[in-house]
């Protein structure tokens, strides 16, 4: 299976699958999301570290059980060759109602057919008043074009 673009990245084609790999979270569709990872994917999330699709499925249902109307942002940071660096912000509410959004890091690598084989991510959460949302758009769906990346955003 071959997931275009492939490596090795230029700016563009690493800013694309970047806003490829924003669209598929925002679908908050656990399998969708999977198929861009190779079998064997390994992933460090926060302080857990797991590997393969099945783990990815579990882990993306568990997570978008707790993390509410969830809805993400991701911008490119770096490239070079089969690897990509992407900072990101997304907003979500607990069952409780408590809005939070929560600021990272990712660093991926890709094999030859474009597909991640590797993903770290480092995420901290902020509690925000609902009304401090930024990102409002009908969810669950890719953000739309007129609502801008991250660019200069304040924290």
């Amino acid at each position: 299976m071959s997931r275009p673009p492939l490596p090795p990245f230029t700016r563009e084609t690493a800013a694309q699958k970047a806003r490829m790999a924003e669209d598929a979270w925002n679908s908050r569709d656990p399998v969708r999301v999977s198929l861009a990872y190779t079998e064997d994917s390994r992933w460090r999330n926060r302080s857990e570290v797991f590997q393969g699709r099945a783990a990815i499925v579990e882990f993306l249902t568990r997570k978008w059980e707790k993390e509410q109307d969830y809805r993400l942002i991701k911008d490119l940071w770096a490239f070079d060759g089969n690897r990509i660096a992407v900072r990101f912000q997304y907003e979500w509410h607990d069952a409780g109602g408590q809005w939070y959004r929560s600021y990272g890091n990712e660093q991926w690598e890709f094999d030859e057919h474009g597909l991640m084989k590797r993903r770290e991510a480092s995420i901290n959460d902020i509690a925000i008043a609902e009304k401090d949302r930024r990102f409002h758009w009908a969810a669950p769906r890719p953000r739309p074009a007129d609502v801008p990346g991250l660019g200069d955003s304040p924290f």
